[in-house]
């Protein structure tokens, strides 16, 4: 899919709010890597590793957030039995280059090739799922859609499922730009090609992405083993703090039925 009618500089002003990563001492074993996703620009990443067999998560953030906002999350998603590599993507951490849609839906495929060869090499010999919270959620979905039976779960946090209602909440003129929904993410048709295991996650009181964006995903999902997830009281950016136990509960369940399934393959109902 292109994505060159959201590349214009008035839209992706509007997107995209990077900011680098200041110094900050990180307990645990995190490890930072550079991918590299073209000629001379790495994405910077952050791996919390914890055990070989544990399913890793492979996180696209917020667009205001950066892989280093999530070191506090990594050691939490350990102890719910994941290995957990958030992402940034061009201009955000320790990144090169300048965030554009099309690099980001562009980069999301090496990012996730570089880390099929990476994890195994390096220990982390168990299934890949991926999740994406907020504009995460295009890089998650365009994943899932590209890997539909490759990819075990899937998780969205607070993701979107229609565009032009978004950009007009951040501020773009989508009638300026003549913009059609069609040319846009497609996270509709796209998580509607996922059957795997799926996790929606999301405030039921978001301004910026309401629940009803969430519900929309969740309902189009032709999955039989889908979650939702609804956080009472929770906004776009507190969800943590209105619901983290119930958050951290569902990743828990969704990460111990991934590693069952790839521990047992023949009790999978998509086994052949």
């Amino acid at each position: 899919m292109a994505y060159a009618s959201l590349d214009r500089p008035e839209i992706l002003s509007h997107i995209f709010y990077p900011r680098s990563e200041v110094f900050r001492t990180r307990g645990g074993s995190a490890e930072d890597l550079m991918i590299p996703v073209e000629r001379y620009i790495h994405i910077g990443a952050r791996v919390h590793g914890a055990d070989p067999s544990f399913p890793s998560i492979l996180f696209f953030h917020g667009n205001g957030e950066i892989a280093a906002d999530y070191d506090e999350l990594g050691p939490l998603m350990n102890q719910c039995g994941a290995n957990f590599v958030a992402v940034d993507y061009r201009g955000y951490g320790r990144s090169g280059g300048s965030p554009t849609v099309t690099t980001m839906m562009t980069d999301c495929h090496r990012i996730y090739d570089y880390l099929l060869k990476w994890l195994p090499q390096n220990g982390l010999t168990g299934p890949v799922i991926v999740m994406g919270r907020s504009l995460g959620s295009a890089s998650a979905l365009e994943l899932v859609a590209s890997h539909p039976e490759e990819i075990p779960g899937l998780v969205t946090d607070s993701g979107f499922a229609y565009t032009l209602p978004l950009l007009q909440r951040l501020g773009v003129d989508v009638d300026r730009f003549h913009l059609d929904e069609s040319g846009t993410f497609g996270q509709i048709q796209k998580i509607a090609a996922f059957s795997n295991t799926v996790l929606v996650i999301h405030g039921e009181k978001d301004m910026i992405i309401p629940i009803s964006d969430g519900v929309a995903l969740y309902d189009s999902c032709l999955s039989e083993d889908k979650t939702l997830l609804r956080i009472p009281e929770a906004g776009h950016n507190d969800i943590f703090s209105y619901g983290l136990t119930a958050y951290m509960a569902a990743i828990e369940e969704i990460a111990g039925k991934i590693t069952e399934n790839s521990n047992n393959p023949g009790d999978h109902p998509d086994a052949s």
